[in-house]
């Protein structure tokens, strides 16, 4: 049960049902999920998307398809190009349910009247091909179910022409915590002094000079390492992340602390379980995000922070990643439970860069200075006593929505090939 017992900040997803995000207003003549639509423009087409929840599906489709864990995404496409484009289902989802498919799951007990009707209502309802220049074409595609956030990527490709769209949406029904909204509001309108670096040795001295550690509410004592910045947002980052299956942390409410609880008896998995508070700039962490295993005792997670700096425009965030490797007791926490992080955090911040290479949306990345060398024969402890060791450095990942390949992976010349032998990458310490 990690040190959870306490809120944490969802991520981006929430962002999406925020300003910015839902461009299609609300009114009495279309249903809810258009309401909350979320929208992106590129050249002459627009494209709108939204996630059902349960009861919408139920109610549209007249069948319980979250019992058969499926789950219908709403996407509409404006054409205004002089050629006619076409939607790739498997974008969304490879293992897209056709709507043949999924009517058949609904027509083992049913008359064959009633066959007819589910029939024609899936199809009817399904999003169809070409969408030919000036007009709009809407419909459902049905995807497995998704808790939390859902990646909505919608690619269009046309002769000689492709268009991709990632969007991050809400699932409703998802009890994200509230400062989310909040924070992606306050990175949106840079109401705060923003200072925008397009120097790279002076964002380099900026992240250099944060501070080594997490705190503890107070600030008295420290905790585990600021090891990691990300450079971007919700159309960049945060869609790469769950497109590698990072997924939003549920907010601490009696339903996810008895979910937390008997997961953690019955070993099951909890994709969206609740981590502790931990402290940053005086505050607790602005969202926070986990790629479980198969059980809720195993997980790489991690919180962020936004700051007041940009790099070329981009929003910079700041966090601490580690990995947990199992659960004990402990008079630490108000559960007397935590989750035990793997020593090595340094493993924790490579693996997810190697992650998020593979996620098409990293651009650059680099190691700056700044946590202080924990070596192995003298560990420091987290908040919860849990030794950790460390070469110091912090990881910088730099994300942006247009495709690259990893052999188009930049480099920051921060660190040289002998400074890296003696980290961690070379064994020494």
């Amino acid at each position: 049960m990690k040190r959870i017992v306490l809120q944490v900040l969802t991520m981006v997803l929430v962002a999406c049902a925020l300003a910015g995000c839902a461009d299609t207003p609300s009114t009495t003549d279309v249903p809810s999920y258009q309401g909350r639509a979320a929208s992106r423009t590129d050249g002459g087409l627009r494209v709108s998307t939204a996630v059902l929840s349960s009861d919408e599906s139920k109610t549209l489709y007249d069948a319980e398809l979250a019992k058969k864990n499926i789950q219908p995404v709403w996407v509409e496409v404006r054409n205004d190009e002089p050629r006619s484009y076409f939607l790739m289902s498997p974008g969304l989802d490879p293992n897209f349910f056709p709507a043949s498919e999924a009517a058949e799951a609904f027509e083992s007990d049913a008359t064959q009247v009633q066959k007819t009707s589910l029939d024609q209502r899936f199809n009817t309802l399904a999003f169809r091909n070409p969408i030919v220049p000036g007009q709009t074409a809407s419909g459902f595609v049905l995807t497995n179910l998704t808790e939390g956030a859902k990646l909505v990527q919608l690619d269009l490709v046309a002769s000689g022409q492709a268009r991709t769209f990632s969007i991050l949406t809400v699932v409703p029904g998802f009890q994200a915590d509230y400062k989310t909204s909040k924070v992606f509001r306050r990175a949106a309108d840079a109401t705060e002094s923003v200072v925008d670096y397009t120097d790279d040795e002076a964002f380099r001295a900026a992240l250099e000079a944060l501070p080594c550690c997490v705190t503890n509410k107070d600030g008295s004592k420290n905790g585990d390492p600021v090891n990691l910045v990300i450079v971007g947002g919700l159309d960049d980052a945060f869609p790469a992340l769950v497109r590698r299956g990072w997924s939003p942390t549920e907010q601490k409410w009696s339903g996810a602390i008895w979910r937390m609880v008997t997961s953690a008896l019955s070993g099951e998995r909890y994709v969206n379980a609740p981590v502790s508070d931990l402290y940053l700039f005086g505050r607790a962490q602005d969202l926070a995000l986990q790629k479980a295993r198969d059980t809720i005792h195993q997980r790489n997670h991690l919180r962020l922070w936004l700051t007041t700096m940009r790099y070329h425009g981009k929003t910079v965030w700041v966090g601490q990643i580690s990995r947990d490797i199992g659960v004990r007791l402990t008079f630490h926490s108000p559960t007397l439970t935590t989750h035990k992080i793997d020593p090595d955090v340094d493993e924790a911040r490579t693996a997810l860069t190697e992650d998020m290479a593979y996620s098409q949306s990293l651009v650059k990345l680099g190691l700056v200075k700044g946590v202080g060398v924990a070596p192995q024969s003298a560990p420091r402890e987290n908040l919860t006593t849990d030794p950790y060791y460390t070469d110091g450095y912090r990881q910088v990942l730099v994300f942006d929505h247009a495709p690259r390949s990893l052999a188009d992976i930049e480099l920051f010349p921060w660190v040289t090939d002998d400074e890296l032998k003696a980290t961690s990458f070379g064994g020494k310490r």
